[in-house]
C-alpha cells in the first residue's frame, strides 16, 4: 500500500505541470488492451527421459500477460500484468509469480514527449542501447525511470533517459544492478536545410551516448598462494555514430559503436575497450532486390550487472547477420550472437523470373542468401600473458581481420511458384555449418555440424474458404543426432478454423532408442481479434533464437493451449 501511495503521488506531481486538467483525463478517454495465455500440461515420456521423478510434481505450466492502455488526447497511461504459475518448461524459474510487471504514463505534443515508469527504447541499430520485450523467449529488459523526447527544430529529434532494467521480479535496491543513462540525437539533413528538401538523396545522421553506473569497486582473484585485487570502474560509457543515405532504390546504413573498458563475467574481467561496426547496403528495382551486410563485434557485452552470466540485463543489442528461417529443420541449428567477438557478412538477392517458359504463367520468385560468421583474430598483448587473462588488457585484434574459426555459415535457395489460381509451391535448399561447441557454450565436446536441408511446401486452395497445405522437410547430417524427416498436413476453413497433423522422425540417430517420432496434432479457432489454438504431442529439445538471442527448450510431451485477444 505504501508503494502504491508513493507511485500515485509521484505521477500527480509530475503531471500537475502539464497543461492537462484532471477532468479532461477522465472524460472522453479510450481504453484498449490485449492479452495472451499460454498453458501446458505435461505427460510422462520415458523415451524422452521424462518421468515422475524428473517432473518433480510439475504437471503444468502457465505463462500469461495482459496489457491495459488508457488514451485521452495527448495523455496515455498503461500497465502490464504477468503471471507465471509456474513458468512453462524452458523458461527461467526466476519468473515464477504474478504481479504488475510494467506501468507507465506518457504525455506527448509536437514538441515534447515525457514518459515516466517502464518504457522500451532503442538508439540507432541498438548496439549501445536497446530495451525490448520478446514473449517467446521470456525476455524483458525494459527500463524503469524517466524519458524525454524533444523535437526542437524541423528535422531534429533528441532523446534523453535514465532508469534501471527489469530483472524478472527482483526489485531495485542497494545497487543490485546498474543505473542506465543515455542520450540520442538524430538529424534529418534534408528537412533541416530547405534547399535540400526536394533532393533525391536523403541523408540522416545520428549519434548516441550511454553510460552505466554500478556500485562495483573491487574484485578479488585467488591464484595459488597469491591474492589479486582489481579495481573496477563504476561508470562505463559508450558512444555510437550512424549514417543513413537513401537515393532511389539505394539504401546505405552504417553504425560504429565504442565502449570503454568494461571488465565483467562475460569477458573474464579484462580491461579492453569494446568496438562494433554494422553496415548494410541494399538496392531494389522492379523485379529484383539485393542486400549486402557486414559486421564486426569485439568485446561488446554490455550489461547493467558486471557479474551477470544469464541472458538478462543486456543494455545493448547486436543485430545478427544471418537469415531468420521459418521452417523448423532450418531452425534446428540457429546462430546465437557472440558479443565477445565475431566477424560476419551476408548477401541476399531476391528476383522474379517473368512470365514465360521459364517463369510459368504467373512468374517465379527466387531468393538466394549466404551468411558466414567467424571469430575475430586475437593476439597476445605481451609475451607470456595468455589471451583473455583476467586483470589485463585481454588481447589485441586487427580490426578488419577474420579469425580462422568458423562459427556459422548458411546458404539457402528458395523458389516460389504459382502454378494456377489455386496451387502454389515453395521449395528450398539450405546448407548450414554450425559450431556447436561455441554456439551452445561448450568446450571441445562436439564436432561442427554440417547439415543439408530440403523443403517442399505446397498449398492448394479448394475454394474461397478451404485450403490444404502439405509440407515436407528432410535434414541430412553425419553429426549430432543424424538424419531427420518431417511432414505437416494442414487444413484451413477460412476464416475461423484450422487443423493440422505433423511428425518429425529422427530416423538417423546413432542411438536406436532415440530414433523417435515427434508427433503433433493441432487445431485453432479465430473469431475477430480472438484466437484459440490447441496442440498435443511431443516437443523436441533445442535452442529457440530470435534476433540472435536464445533460450533452451527442453523436450516435452503434453498438451499446449494458447489464447490471444485484443480490445
Amino acid at each position: 500500500m505504501k508503494k502504491t501511495i508513493i507511485l500515485l503521488l509521484t505521477l500527480t506531481s509530475i503531471f500537475a505541470y502539464l497543461p492537462v486538467r484532471a477532468q479532461e483525463l477522465i472524460q472522453g478517454g479510450t481504453v484498449s488492451g490485449n492479452f495472451q495465455i499460454d498453458g501446458q500440461y505435461y505427460n510422462e515420456d520415458k523415451a524422452l527421459g521424462i518421468t515422475a521423478d524428473t517432473m518433480a510434481g510439475k504437471r503444468y505450466g502457465v505463462n500469461a500477460f495482459g496489457n491495459l492502455l488508457y488514451t485521452n488526447g495527448k495523455f496515455t497511461a498503461g500497465l502490464r500484468f504477468e503471471t507465471y504459475l509456474p513458468p512453462m518448461t524452458g523458461y527461467s524459474t526466476s519468473l515464477e509469480g504474478s504481479n504488475i510487471a510494467n506501468w507507465f504514463a506518457d504525455y506527448k505534443t509536437d514538441f515534447i514527449q515525457l514518459t515516466v515508469g517502464n518504457f522500451y527504447e532503442q538508439f540507432g541499430s541498438g548496439m549501445i542501447l536497446r530495451s525490448y520485450e520478446e514473449w517467446s523467449l521470456g525476455y524483458d529488459n525494459s527500463l524503469k525511470g524517466i524519458r524525454v523526447k524533444l523535437n526542437p527544430f524541423k528535422g531534429v529529434a533528441l532523446k534523453g533517459l535514465v532508469g534501471y532494467q527489469r530483472s524478472y521480479w527482483t526489485p531495485y535496491e542497494d545497487g543490485n544492478r546498474g543505473i542506465v543513462r543515455g542520450a540520442d540525437a538524430e538529424f534529418y539533413i534534408n528537412e533541416m536545410i530547405p534547399s535540400l528538401s526536394e533532393s533525391r538523396t536523403k541523408v540522416i545522421l545520428g549519434g548516441s551516448f550511454v553510460s552505466k553506473y554500478e556500485k562495483m569497486t573491487t574484485k578479488r582473484l585467488v591464484r595459488g598462494d597469491s591474492i589479486y585485487e582489481y579495481k573496477l570502474p563504476r561508470n562505463i560509457a559508450s558512444f555510437a555514430g550512424r549514417l543513413n543515405v537513401i537515393r532511389g532504390g539505394w539504401n546505405f546504413m552504417s553504425e560504429y559503436a565504442y565502449k570503454m573498458n568494461n571488465p565483467s563475467a562475460a569477458n573474464n574481467f579484462i580491461y579492453k575497450e569494446g568496438q562494433a561496426l554494422y553496415s548494410t547496403l541494399s538496392w531494389s528495382t522492379k523485379g529484383i532486390g539485393v542486400m549486402l551486410g557486414a559486421k564486426r563485434v569485439d568485446n561488446m557485452s554490455y550489461k547493467s550487472r558486471m557479474n551477470e552470466t544469464e541472458s538478462i540485463l543486456d543494455i545493448n543489442f547486436l543485430p545478427p547477420l544471418a537469415k531468420q528461417h521459418q521452417y523448423s529443420f532450418a531452425t534446428m541449428y540457429p546462430f546465437s550472437t557472440q558479443p565477445n567477438g565475431e566477424m560476419a557478412y551476408q548477401a541476399q538477392i531476391d528476383f522474379k523470373i517473368p512470365k514465360g517458359n521459364l517463369g510459368g504463367k504467373y512468374g517465379t520468385q527466387v531468393s538466394v542468401n549466404y551468411s558466414q560468421v567467424n571469430n575475430i583474430k586475437k593476439e597476445q598483448i605481451e609475451e607470456g600473458i595468455p589471451v583473455d587473462s583476467t586483470g589485463t588488457l585481454g588481447y589485441s585484434s586487427p580490426f578488419f581481420s577474420f579469425g580462422d574459426e568458423l562459427y556459422y555459415s548458411d546458404f539457402s535457395l528458395f523458389i516460389t511458384r504459382k502454378f494456377s489460381k489455386s496451387t502454389k509451391a515453395n521449395v528450398g535448399y539450405v546448407y548450414q555449418q554450425y559450431n556447436k561447441d561455441v554456439l551452445t557454450g561448450h568446450n571441445g565436446e562436439y564436432p561442427n555440424v554440417l547439415a543439408s536441408i530440403f523443403i517442399a511446401d505446397i498449398t492448394v486452395r479448394l475454394n474461397d474458404k478451404n485450403a490444404l497445405r502439405l509440407e515436407n522437410q528432410w535434414l541430412f547430417t553425419k553429426q549430432d543426432k543424424g538424419n531427420w524427416v518431417g511432414g505437416t498436413l494442414e487444413y484451413t476453413f477460412a476464416p475461423k478454423w484450422f487443423m493440422s497433423v505433423a511428425d518429425e522422425y529422427n530416423y538417423g540417430n546413432d542411438d536406436s532408442d532415440q530414433q523417435l517420432h515427434y508427433y503433433a496434432i493441432s487445431a485453432g479457432y479465430t473469431d475477430g481479434p480472438t484466437r484459440i489454438a490447441v496442440n498435443y504431442g511431443r516437443q523436441r529439445e533445442g535452442l529457440l533464437c530470435v534476433g540472435g538471442v536464445c533460450r533452451f527448450v527442453p523436450a516435452a510431451n503434453g498438451i499446449t493451449i494458447t489464447i490471444t485477444s485484443s480490445f
